[in-house]
């Protein structure tokens, strides 16, 4: 199983890790409460007759380069090394962030003055400049470029990955048209029975409506010419034109 980050290097044993025997990285892993770096430590003083712990970040490198041990540094040595060294690399990301600071006798006049020189440096990006010149041009810096396909352990997306956005939309266009037939049906059903028709025949001519595309307006004059031709047929009745502007009136015999 790959490393990639302290969770993977706790979850297994082949792989011993340690720090230098003094310096910060030590005690930050002694005084630690976090659980994962509480077991981390557990681990590295229970492998010290392994020689987990080493004298110098010198003796760490050239362990690590020996194979199956992690070293764990500070990040700002660690990748000094890594930029001049390609056969080095960090695994995941910062295990914890502390800044360096200047010290200063207490009241003393150049604290103001040392923390407006350092803003102002930071503000005009110098700092990131000296940094870029330092770590990875000079001295050997710049060595191992980053390649694009170093981003191939990166988890791509797959069918696997989406196949749920898939699924849903596929539930979701199922569901419409259920719905839109319960919808067809219902109003089927409740013009067939103000029409005095069966189901069968109000769905088919509202199938036939649909499928011809009209306009919602030309509905009512289809229904209006049926009635219109019933009426026709029906030899007790006789329809009139319409007269000044009057609607035709109807008369019937008996």
């Amino acid at each position: 199983m790959p490393v990639e980050n302290a969770d993977d290097l706790v979850s297994q044993t082949k792989i011993k890790y340690g720090t230098r025997l003094s310096g910060s990285t030590n005690t930050f892993f002694k005084t630690s409460k976090i659980p994962t770096y509480e077991r981390m430590w557990n681990f590295m003083e229970a492998n010290q007759a392994d020689n987990v712990f080493v004298n110098s970040s010198e003796d760490g490198i050239k362990r690590v380069k020996k194979g199956d041990y992690a070293y764990l540094m500070e990040s700002t040595m660690l990748e000094y090394a890594v930029e001049r060294d390609c056969s080095l690399m960090q695994i995941g990301g910062l295990l914890d962030s502390k800044g360096y600071g200047i010290g200063s006798p207490r009241g003393s006049y150049l604290r103001d003055i040392l923390s407006d020189a350092i803003l102002k440096l930071q503000e005009e990006q110098k700092l990131q400049i000296m940094y870029n010149k330092w770590w990875k041009e000079k001295d050997g810096g710049g060595q191992c470029l980053k390649d694009d396909s170093s981003s191939k352990n990166a988890n791509s997306l797959d069918a696997r990955n989406v196949g749920g956005v898939f699924v849903v939309l596929a539930g979701g266009v199922v569901l419409a048209i259920i719905v839109a037939m319960l919808e067809f049906i219902w109003k089927a059903r409740k013009n067939a029975s103000e029409d005095k028709e069966s189901l069968c025949t109000e769905m088919l001519e509202e199938l036939r409506f649909a499928i011809s595309c009209q306009s919602s307006s030309n509905k009512p004059a289809i229904k209006k010419r049926k009635l219109v031709s019933n009426l026709d047929k029906d030899s007790n009745v006789k329809l009139y034109p319409p007269i000044n502007g009057l609607r035709g009136s109807k008369e019937s015999y008996a």
